[in-house]
């Protein structure tokens, strides 16, 4: 009979301005029971080396995302949503939204009712139902447009829905 063990490592690092980076990895592998019980230095060795392999994936994906250059378009930014990788994490904290909210007010043209329509186009759901990690990924697009770096008009039109 085997057993499944699994190995899983997820990190997140904070940016300025309530902004976040994270990445998660996990690996499953089978070990023969028997061989668990006549082997446990095995075992743990083998554990270790998942351990390294998937931590060592964590931070590489890590300083890719960091070393990425500032997203020109909302769609950049999309990626985001997949960083996540099915796991919906856990919902946005009121910190992150209120934020959000604050810079949608500071830009022209945007507001907050348009907020709702990046949200949905960025992560294909309102505001209120971000992740953590969405709510970081949709503050930094915000702060990009507030800073001119990506066009309001074009985040508009594209996030029409």
């Amino acid at each position: 009979m085997s057993v499944t063990a699994t190995v899983s490592i997820s990190k997140k690092i904070g940016l300025p301005d309530y902004g976040s980076l994270g990445a998660s990895c996990s690996v499953q592998f089978e070990v023969d029971s028997n061989s668990l019980q006549r082997e446990p230095t095995a075992f743990q060795q083998a554990v270790q080396n998942a351990y390294r392999v998937v931590s060592q994936a964590v931070s590489d994906e890590l300083a890719r995302q960091q070393d990425q250059s500032v997203p020109s378009a909302v769609q950049t930014a999309v990626p985001t949503r997949s960083a996540t990788n099915g796991n919906h994490g856990h919902g946005a904290s009121e910190k992150q939204l209120s934020y959000a909210r604050q810079l949608a007010g500071q830009i022209d043209g945007l507001g907050v009712r348009r907020l709702e329509s990046i949200a949905q186009k960025m992560f294909g759901k309102p505001v209120a139902g971000l992740t953590t990690l969405d709510a970081s990924g949709l503050i930094d697009v915000l702060k990009d447009l507030k800073a001119g770096k990506i066009d309001v008009a074009a985040t508009l039109n594209g996030a029409a829905t």
